[in-house]
């Protein structure tokens, strides 16, 4: 395993998108993040039902949406394509079929390389169907094996890059979103999932080591998303989804210490504080990413990525066209600017950047805490601890105490319920106790230990 003791990125101007210490070579040569922002499209199907007998129509629509991308994109002369295939459940229960459509994608990028010169890359990412168990099962079983076989078969098939948003701990951390329970929160991200992502990435980047794939990182979507798109939608506190969002830093980075390298995966909004850690390049998504959820950090996002992410979208028609074609154009012209501001040297890309973070950072806490600054800051704090747990109870600490200042010098604007809610949390923060076996005590009688198996975290 290895360990982050100090920061990658410890300086603000240093700190840009499209370029990072520690950049990633394909196969193919495309670098990324020495110097470009790429697009990265990521697409899937319409509502349909995936089974033997749909499998053909499933096949001829990820050849639509690949082949649509493609001609676009050479259309639009583009400096390089980055795609996605996030298997969809059924895809990954039955890995032939997710390996079938990695080979149809792979084709169709490679021959978009060979005709018009555009270096293209491929992520493949299978889906968490351990929790298809319940409680979920983490370790054996079938659904591990298949996921595990997923991965390799899709590696075989082309995948340059593999990921997932796996969602081990999440079995009680929903419950805690909606309690606004800050200790189980943290015990289900600081322990629970910290160590499965210690077993998951191990495996994760054996497998890639074996068939030449990069180990590319995961994303706390399922826990810090949730809250996000809750909060938008009004049930949660925003300053509770912003805090879940800092306390999931220190159960990613865990994937690198188990050997992944990035670009960590775009619905990783804690992406900036890997980056600041690592080094490593990144893919966020932001305004574009409309298609698939609202946000409040539309603009905020785009400070420091190395890729640029629609999020996901549906293979629908729209009145431009296809719905995937749509999002590539989309996706082009984004990265365009930030990459011609790139062109004209450091200072101008950080102008770009500072009107990025200031058109959305001090409008609402879950994007002050993607300001470049403030991620450098609470980035030093996290990585001063050694494990996962006091990491993540250093996160709450110190995010609690940055948005109480900021909110007391008027650098960010919280309503009474919003202010209320941050004295809340604080004094839950108090109770945190530095021993991490203590928490697991305290925390343990206050749950529903019918939805887990603790012993698959040797509990």
């Amino acid at each position: 395993m290895r360990e982050y003791k100090e920061l990658a990125i410890d300086s603000i101007d240093d700190f840009l998108f499209g370029r990072c210490p520690n950049p990633l070579t394909l196969k193919n040569g495309m670098m990324i993040g020495a110097g470009t922002v790429y697009p990265e499209l990521n697409f899937t199907l319409p509502g349909m039902i995936i089974e033997k007998a749909s499998m053909e129509e499933v096949r001829n629509q990820y050849w639509e949406m690949i082949s649509g991308a493609t001609r676009r994109a050479a259309e639009l002369n583009i400096p390089g394509l980055i795609v996605e295939f996030e298997l969809l459940p059924d895809l990954t229960l039955t890995p032939e079929w997710g390996a079938e459509i990695t080979t149809i994608l792979r084709e169709e990028l490679d021959n978009l390389q060979l005709k018009y010169g555009i270096p293209v890359g491929l992520r493949v990412t299978p889906n968490d169907i351990r929790e298809f168990a319940r409680p979920p099962i983490m370790r054996n079983g079938e659904f591990v094996d298949n996921m595990y076989r997923s991965f390799e078969l899709c590696a075989r098939a082309g995948a340059d890059m593999l990921s997932i948003e796996s969602t081990g701990g999440k079995e009680i951390h929903d419950d805690a979103i909606l309690q606004g329970d800050l200790l189980t929160s943290v015990f289900s991200l600081g322990i629970l999932a910290s160590r499965d992502m210690a077993d998951l990435w191990t495996n994760i980047s054996n497998i890639s080591r074996e068939s030449g794939s990069i180990p590319a990182g995961d994303t706390a979507c399922g826990f810090a998303n949730t809250a996000m798109v809750l909060a938008e939608q009004r049930f949660i506190p925003r300053v509770w989804a912003a805090l879940i969002r800092v306390l999931a830093v220190a159960r990613s980075l865990v994937a690198y210490e188990a050997g992944a390298v990035g670009p960590s995966k775009d619905c990783a909004y804690e992406g900036p504080y890997i980056k600041a850690i690592t080094g490593y390049p990144i893919s966020m998504e932001g305004s574009e990413a409309a298609c698939a959820h609202l946000s409040p950090v539309g603009n905020i996002a785009r400070a420091v990525p190395d890729l640029w992410s629609n999020e996901s979208i549906n293979n629908v028609r729209l009145l431009g066209g296809m719905a995937p074609t749509v999002s590539l154009e989309q996706l082009i012209y984004a990265t365009r600017v930030m990459n011609v501001a790139s062109g004209h040297g450091p200072q101008a890309a950080r102008i770009l950047r500072d009107w990025m973070v200031e058109s959305d950072a001090l409008l609402d806490p879950q994007a002050f805490v993607l300001m470049p600054s403030v991620v450098l800051a609470l980035s030093k704090e996290i990585i001063a601890e050694a494990t996962p747990y006091l990491r993540t109870r250093r996160a709450a600490l110190a995010t609690l105490e940055i948005l109480r200042k900021a909110s007391s010098n008027q650098e960010l604007s919280l309503s009474r319920i919003e202010l209320r809610w941050l004295d809340k949390l604080s004094k839950q923060s108090d109770q945190l106790p530095e021993d991490e076996n203590e928490l697991i005590n305290l925390v343990l009688p206050m749950i529903d230990q019918s939805k887990i198996r603790l012993s698959e975290y040797g509990l």
